[in-house]
């Protein structure tokens, strides 16, 4: 071979790969070029994109997949930048809960406190101003019996009571954290009288003011315990508010001694009734005692208060008693009686510890003392016994708080 020849080879191969190297190049500014038109192109969906997402924001009380949540204050939802057209809450089995939209669109709840221990689903719609919908779901558990408390609460809502009668809690779990129980807790007089709250035990809370309340007064107590702790992992269950009234004011007082009942209202004697309170061997409680519930009739078994003869059947059981109002947890009524002699009332103390007032069988008989006093008498009104030899009643032994002095009443409050 010719050096010209090779020469020429060389060129042709120089060439050839020159050629290889134009192309490559070519190659990679197409991909470039691709690649930037496509991030462009993307962009350009993203942007649309957002354009057509809603700007309607919901959002669900509870967060999705809350346990424990609450009765009164779950499934409550809102919406911000819209208005919902839509919300479905249901049960575990499928069971729909009725539910309140607000008259601006803008919120949502049910209608009642949902069950406890139980499952449930919540999916919302909304609409901004141009239309485009939002959606968003939740499904929660509320809290379970076992892990909530609640309190069962006298007087009832909207009843008319005694000048003597507390608020009295009974709570269904025990409490140890009292602090965080009793804040929740508010009772409030019109009067304007101090009331504190009183714990009798980790179960049973008392409010009272210093004096009796006064006549003519409304009471207002609010139960804020939805969410509250009130011991380790157990939380309360209860939104409420309850107002009652308090009505004249009778207090009528019980003179063992002279076997009498001086029955005021508003400091005034409107009644004295002959009476016969318990006998020596089982004399009747001294101190003041407030009517907790009233038996137009009812059956008295002194088995059931430790009264028992020999062969343990009660040493007495009367199944039509007349006029009963109870006074004591323990068993202390003040009733009619039918079974005495007329000439007993006003002249002896016969029963088992009871305060007994003439009466007839049937309590059918308005005009006798046992059927005056109880027309003429309120759930909360008070009974004060004195002259007994028995001693003074404990303050919890129904409701009957008023015979803890208000240091002592104040220093067991835990606020």
């Amino acid at each position: 071979m010719t050096d010209s020849k090779r020469r020429r080879g060389l060129v042709a191969v120089s060439a050839m790969l020159g050629g290889v190297l134009v192309l490559s190049a070519c190659s990679d500014g197409d991909k470039e070029a691709s690649t930037k038109s496509s991030a462009a192109s993307q962009a350009e969906v993203d942007a649309a994109a957002a354009k057509e997402v809603s700007k309607a924001r919901i959002a669900i009380t509870p967060e999705n997949g809350t346990d424990n949540a609450s009765i009164n204050n779950a499934a409550k939802v809102t919406v911000t930048d819209g208005t919902l057209t839509k919300v479905d809450l249901t049960a575990a089995d499928g069971t729909p809960v009725a539910g309140t939209l607000a008259a601006d669109g803008k919120s949502w709840q049910p209608d009642a406190p949902l069950e406890r221990s139980t499952s449930y689903k919540l999916a919302a719609t909304a609409k901004d101003e141009a239309g485009m919908e939002a959606h968003e779901n939740s499904s929660f558990t509320t809290v379970s019996p076992d892990d909530s408390f609640i309190g069962y609460f006298t007087p009832e809502d909207g009843s008319t009571v005694g000048v003597g009668m507390p608020v009295s809690i009974n709570f269904n779990k025990a409490i140890t954290d009292r602090k965080a129980v009793q804040s929740g807790i508010t009772v409030s007089s019109s009067s304007g009288q101090e009331v504190v709250g009183h714990w009798f035990n980790d179960q049973r809370l008392d409010f009272r003011p210093d004096q009796y309340w006064t006549e003519g007064s409304t009471v207002t107590l609010k139960l804020a315990l939805d969410g509250v702790e009130g011991a380790d992992g157990m939380y309360g269950v209860q939104q409420k508010t309850v107002t009652f009234k308090i009505g004249r004011n009778q207090v009528s007082t019980v003179d063992v001694a002279a076997k009498t009942m001086t029955v005021t209202q508003d400091g005034k004697t409107v009644k004295t009734i002959p009476i016969s309170a318990g006998s020596p061997e089982n004399p009747t409680y001294n101190g003041q005692m407030v009517i907790s519930e009233k038996f137009k009739e009812t059956r008295m078994n002194g088995a059931t208060v430790g009264f028992t003869d020999d062969d343990g059947e009660g040493e007495y059981d009367i199944k039509d008693v007349p006029h009963a109002m109870r006074l004591s947890t323990s068993g202390t009524f003040i009733h009619g009686n039918y079974w005495g002699a007329d000439s007993v009332f006003g002249s002896a103390n016969t029963s088992h510890g009871c305060v007994g007032l003439n009466d007839v069988k049937g309590a059918g008989d308005p005009n006798q003392p046992g059927a005056w006093f109880y027309d003429n008498s309120l759930i909360g009104d008070v009974v004060v016994v004195k002259n007994s030899k028995d001693k003074v009643i404990q303050p919890d032994n129904g409701l009957n708080g008023w015979n803890m002095p208000w240091s002592q009443w104040k220093a067991g409050s835990a606020v």
